[in-house]
């Protein structure tokens, strides 16, 4: 029999080439387009049945068809057992196990049973009458396929009246249907990879292959053929040792497991979730988790079984085992350093610094609840505690240029101690110097500018320069420097001003007997000036 059954209008052109025009079969062969082999199995076919050309008029494609290939008479007396084909479709989601497994597992145990062929024909025939939906088939501890619903549930804030949507996350394993939904408050980054955690102990295991939908936070570059997955979710699957394959943009049916899925959960868990009112997000989730497990162990409709134990009895043992820590939630941000060997980072608005020889290089950097690392070309340059701080800085001593790092000493009190050195009077003037900023660290470039006074003119002048400038009331560098420059220092310190001395007589009345009176409707406190008198 050919191996791929032509049309009957082909065969009709076969028959009629052959009897009516009399062409040799290899002329026929050549006129159709086909092999010699097959014109000789149409004609054959044709003379075993009593067919000849012209057809009568009366006779269909149907009954042509029927008389050309009619079945084999069966053997009498013969009845060869079969085999249990919706057992034998499970086991085939088994890894490792295929038909032929199967078919010398049937033969040991029914030595007079089918041949392969025959065995492999009969089980495609029956597997042809199962739902269009069955036909993607994934072994056991496969795949794992991630989406969101469609649908969100209000949760109802008790002091403000505030309604907010709440994301319906779902995973569903590739060969059992086997579904674990739960509630988050959005479906960023954070809430996504979280849900992925707890899905991993729900299932107790993970199976080698990740399928999420291309959505922001599973796939930074969507593309048909080279998506880029997100760097944090790349990390996860690292972690427990899977694989992503996200499923093509606009192809659904890349993910019908978890299509099927979310429909299920909308109709038999949202749905029925509609007129109750949650006020927090565990409550929510309490509730999914109820009418989840009445979903997971609801029967199949068309096959036997229910998602919980085709899960337990066939796709649980194929998962690999869970790590011993569950994964840490992290995020990564490729930063350019900046001229001030600091990174930005979008996450917090804080700078944090690296090593000044990375100034101008691209940097990868790796964000955890409480710590920030920074790595370059694979290797670790940095490490902080994560700070809450909006535009600050958190800088390293060990990470700034020498110049910088000796800068980044100063202090007020190290700035006067420094000078100190030289003598009081120096340490008075530079503490004078640094009080009349409305900041400290504009007097501290004075403040050097004395030091080098010093070295230059010496400590013994400088300290006597410093202490003519205190007496005459003017501590700043630029009076220093003068006195040094005249050799003002070298001259004897004017003497105080003698203030003259307080006479106590009662004819004295003093500075505050002429001063005006304060209140309203005092007399005033000084003499009052005379009327002139009238002539």
């Amino acid at each position: 029999m050919p191996g791929k059954r032509l049309s009957m209008r082909k065969i009709k052109e076969v028959l009629r080439l052959r009897f009516e025009v009399g062409l040799s079969q290899e002329l026929v062969a050549h006129s159709c387009g086909m092999g010699r082999t097959t014109v000789r199995e149409y004609v054959q076919r044709a003379e075993r049945a009593g067919v000849s050309w012209p057809l009568p008029e009366a006779m269909t494609d149907e009954h042509l068809e029927a008389l050309l290939f009619a079945a084999p008479p069966a053997t009498p007396g013969v009845t060869r057992p079969l085999p249990e084909w919706q057992q034998l479709h499970e086991e085939l989601k088994g890894r490792g196990v295929t038909l032929f497994v199967l078919w010398e597992e049937y033969k040991a145990a029914h030595p007079e049973g089918l041949q392969y062929s025959r065995f492999c024909d009969l089980y495609r025939a029956w597997k042809g009458k199962l739902p269009v939906w069955m036909r993607q088939e994934h072994e056991a501890g496969e795949k794992l396929f991630i989406d969101y619903a469609g649908m969100t549930m209000p949760v109802h804030d008790r002091k403000s009246g505030e309604v907010r949507a709440a994301q319906i996350f779902v995973a569903t394993m590739g060969a059992s249907y086997y579904t674990y939904a739960e509630a988050t408050w959005t479906q960023t980054l954070p809430d996504f990879i979280s849900s992925h955690v707890r899905a991993f102990a729900h299932f107790g295991g993970v199976c080698e292959l990740l399928v999420p939908d291309n959505l922001r936070s599973a796939i930074s570059y969507s593309c048909r053929y080279e998506p880029d997955a997100n760097p944090t979710y790349t990390r996860l699957a690292e972690h427990y040792g899977m694989a992503i394959l996200p499923a093509r943009p606009l192809k659904p049916k890349d993910k019908s497991r978890v299509e099927s899925s979310v429909n299920g959960v909308e109709q038999r868990i949202l749905a029925k979730l509609r007129h109750q009112r949650f006020f927090c997000l565990e409550d929510l989730n309490r509730a999914i988790q109820t009418l989840l497990d009445e979903y997971n162990g609801r029967p199949f409709q068309q096959l036997e079984g229910s998602r919980r134990s085709v899960f337990e009895k066939l796709e649980k043992p194929a998962l690999k085992p869970l790590p011993q820590h569950p994964f840490e939630y992290e995020e990564w941000e490729q930063r350019r350093v900046n001229l001030d060997y600091h990174v930005r980072l979008r996450a917090d608005e804080h700078n944090y610094s690296v090593p000044h020889r990375l100034v101008g290089e691209t940097i990868d950097v790796r964000l955890t609840a409480n710590t920030v690392e920074c790595f370059h070309k694979g290797q670790r340059v940095a490490s902080h505690l994560r700070s809450p701080q909006k535009n600050g800085h958190t800088t390293l001593p060990e990470h700034m240029p020498e110049q910088h790092r000796e800068h980044a000493k100063w202090t007020p009190e190290r700035i006067i101690h420094w000078v100190g050195k030289t003598g009081p009077c120096a340490a008075q003037v530079a503490e004078r110097i640094i009080a009349s900023r409305p900041h400290p660290q504009q007097g501290f470039q004075a403040c050097r500018g004395l030091i080098r006074l010093g070295e230059a003119y010496g400590s013994e002048r400088l300290e006597a320069a410093c202490e003519r400038a205190l007496a005459i009331n003017s501590a700043s560098y630029k009076t220093v420097n003068d006195i040094l420059k005249q050799g003002l220092d070298k001259l004897p310190l004017p003497k105080p001003k003698m203030s003259p001395p307080v006479i106590a007589h009662e004819k004295v009345r003093g500075a505050d007997y002429y001063q005006p009176a304060t209140r309203a409707g005092e007399e005033p406190a000084g003499p009052t000036r005379k009327e002139p008198r009238s002539c």
